[in-house]
C-alpha cells in the first residue's frame, strides 16, 4: 500500500510541470498574433529603424552573454581545477540567460512620436498573468528550499549564496524589464502600433522565461538530490519525504527545460515582410 501511495504521489507532483508546460505552449499564440500583426502592415521609417537596432541589440548582449558564460568556465577551471567539469554546461547556460534578459532590461526607447494624449498598456495585453506569477511562485519555492537546506547542513555556503543570489538577481531583472515594458507610452503613428506591441510582448515572455530558467533548473537539482539522500536513511516507518522531494525535483526539472525550448523560440527578432514569426 505504502508504493502506491508512493507512486501517486509522484504522479500528481509531476502535474505542476506538466501545467506550466501547457500555459507556455499557450503563449505562442500570443506570439503568432503579435508578429501576424506586423505583417499585416508596412512600418514607418522610424518603425522600421527600431526593428533594425532592436535586433542588433539583442544579438550584441547574447553575446555578451556567451562571453560572460566563457570566462566563468575559465573562472571555474582555476578556482575548482578538475571538479568543475560538471559545472561547465550549467555556466555557460547562466551566462546566455544573463544575456537575454540584459538585452530586455537595457533596451532603448524607441524613437517615434508618442501619442497624446499619453497610454499606456496594461501588463496583462502583453504576459498572461499565469506565467508571471507562476515565475515568481518558483522564484520563491527556489529560495525556500535553498534557506531550507542550507538551514539542515546539506548545502556549503558557497553553493548556498549561489543558489540563492543567481535566481533573486534574474527575477529582479525580469520585473525590472517588465516594469519598463509597460511603463513606455504608446506611438502615436498607427502602423506603428502592432511593431511597438509586437517589441512588447517580445520583452514579457522573454524575461518571464528566462527568469523561470533560472530558478526552475536549480530547484529542481537541489530537490532531487535531497529526496534521493534521504532516500538513503534508514527510517522506522515508510517515509514520504523522499518520493516527494524527487517528485517535485522531476517536475522542476522538466517544466524548465520545457520553459527553455520556448525561450528559445522567442529569441528570434520582430521582424516585416516575412512569416518567420508565426508560431
Amino acid at each position: 500500500m505504502g508504493r502506491l501511495i508512493a507512486v501517486v504521489l509522484f504522479l500528481a507532483l509531476l502535474v505542476p510541470g506538466v501545467l506550466l508546460g501547457r500555459a507556455w505552449a499557450r503563449a505562442a499564440d500570443r506570439r503568432a498574433v503579435a508578429g501576424g500583426s506586423v505583417q499585416l502592415v508596412e512600418p514607418t521609417t522610424e518603425g522600421a529603424a527600431v526593428l533594425k537596432q532592436q535586433e542588433q541589440h539583442g544579438r550584441r548582449w547574447r553575446r555578451i552573454g556567451l562571453l560572460l558564460g566563457i570566462a566563468g568556465i575559465v573562472a571555474s577551471v582555476v578556482l575548482l581545477a578538475e571538479a568543475s567539469v560538471f559545472l561547465w554546461v550549467p555556466i555557460l547556460a547562466l551566462g546566455l540567460l544573463a544575456g537575454v534578459l540584459l538585452a530586455e532590461v537595457t533596451r532603448p526607447r524607441p524613437r517615434w512620436a508618442i501619442d497624446q494624449p499619453v497610454r499606456r498598456p496594461r501588463r496583462a495585453d502583453l504576459v498572461s498573468p499565469s506565467l508571471v506569477w507562476s515565475t515568481r511562485g518558483v522564484l520563491a519555492g527556489e529560495l525556500a528550499a535553498t534557506a531550507w537546506l542550507w538551514r539542515e547542513g546539506e548545502l556549503s555556503e558557497q553553493v548556498g549564496w549561489a543558489a540563492a543570489v543567481v535566481p533573486a538577481v534574474a527575477w529582479l531583472l525580469a520585473e525590472l524589464a517588465l516594469l519598463r515594458a509597460v511603463a513606455r507610452p504608446l506611438p502615436a503613428a498607427g502602423a506603428d502600433v502592432p511593431v511597438d506591441e509586437a517589441l512588447r510582448t517580445w520583452t514579457a515572455h522573454l524575461v518571464s522565461a528566462a527568469a523561470g530558467v533560472v530558478a526552475l533548473l536549480p530547484l529542481g537539482v537541489l530537490l532531487l538530490a535531497a529526496g534521493i539522500e534521504r532516500g538513503d536513511r534508514v527510517t522506522e516507518h515508510f517515509d514520504l519525504l523522499p518520493v516527494a522531494l524527487v517528485g517535485s525535483g522531476f517536475s522542476a526539472l522538466a517544466a524548465g527545460l520545457a520553459v527553455a525550448v520556448f525561450l528559445v523560440t522567442w529569441l528570434r527578432p520582430v521582424r516585416t515582410g516575412s512569416r518567420a514569426l508565426a508560431g
